[in-house]
């Protein structure tokens, strides 16, 4: 049905060629701000269905083709999915993000919210504290990898150094990242170390948006400070605590250029993880078709603990 049949009169009676027109132009200036508002989106979501979406949705064709790059694609069925249980460095990857990923999200989670609470109290330096704890966030990975491995040195690193003052027998010294048993040990620590202060702003966020009301009524209670910590300050950052809390379980299930600066998945398999198998199998080998199968396999996990990561905090909102 034409526009100039569907506008009538509120009597049911056809409306004048006036009424027909003034209903076409607004028509006319809402299809224009429709056509504004996305040209202005246009170029971003061109760049995200090129160079993301795009991308992912190859990713998911090829994990079901066999392909190196050059040759021609081939239909592989499932042969890659099967390929995967045969695969040992897939079983130890996929074990070593697991372990990696729970180690260091309650970690780093303990050390942003303790570094925020000290740091929010009105301390000498707070400043200056705040902005070093910050600094290995920003700074560049090659050099604080390098500083990381020197530090930790298992001939003259100075953690071992002091581990000796302190009585530890040098033939029981850890290894740190040329030891398979010391190895992940050390990666753990160096993301707990980086990663720690990006989160520590977004915990200082949280606790400056708290009602300082509930403290004095918390104070008139009898409450001390660790009891105000409790049922105030940990209650009221709930929505940051489950945000950091998703957001640290992404970034270590895709944890890579620690991995490749410090360790490069060594010694042997134990600081393998799924990322840098991915890339082991696609850039060195050149298995594009079965690296798009284990990208594959870490979108579903990341997708399944992020699904219930939401439905446990629905639950404790109910």
């Amino acid at each position: 049905m034409s526009i100039s049949n569907s506008v009538i009169a509120r009597d049911g009676v056809p409306a004048t060629p006036r009424r027909k027109a003034a209903a076409l132009s607004k028509r006319q200036r809402k299809i224009r701000s429709a056509l504004v508002a996305y040209s202005f989106i246009a170029p971003n979501f061109i760049g995200f269905a090129v160079f993301t979406l795009g991308p992912i949705l190859f990713a998911f064709a090829l994990a079901f083709m066999h392909w190196d790059g050059s040759n021609a694609i081939t239909f592989a069925g499932l042969d890659n999915f099967w390929r995967l249980f045969d695969d040992k460095a897939f079983v130890a990857a996929f074990w070593n993000t697991i372990i990696y990923t729970v180690a260091s999200v309650p970690a780093t989670l303990l050390c942003a919210l303790g570094l925020a609470v000290l740091l929010n109290q009105r301390i000498a330096g707070r400043n200056f504290f705040r902005t070093a704890m910050f600094f290995p966030y920003v700074a560049s990975l090659v050099a604080v990898a390098v500083v990381w491995n020197m530090i930790f040195n298992p001939e003259m690193g100075p953690v071992n150094m002091i581990l000796y003052t302190l009585g530890l027998d040098p033939k029981n010294m850890p290894g740190w990242a040329a030891d398979r048993h010391w190895a992940m040990v050390t990666v753990i620590l160096f993301g707990i170390w980086k990663n720690m202060g990006y989160y520590m702003v977004i915990y200082l966020a949280g606790l400056q948006g708290i009602n300082s009301e509930l403290y004095e009524a918390a104070d008139l209670d009898g409450a001390n400070s660790w009891q105000k910590f409790i049922h105030v300050t940990v209650p009221q950052l709930g929505p940051t605590t489950f945000f950091v809390t998703v957001m640290l379980t992404i970034q270590s299930f895709k944890v890579f250029d620690q991995i490749f600066m410090i360790t490069q998945g060594g010694p042997g398999t134990s600081t393998l993880v799924l990322v840098y198998h991915i890339y082991n199998e696609a850039f060195i080998s050149w298995d594009l078709g079965y690296s798009s199968m284990i990208s594959l396999v870490l979108f579903f996990l990341v997708l399944a603990v992020t699904i219930f990561q939401f439905r446990r905090q629905r639950e404790d909102e109910a």
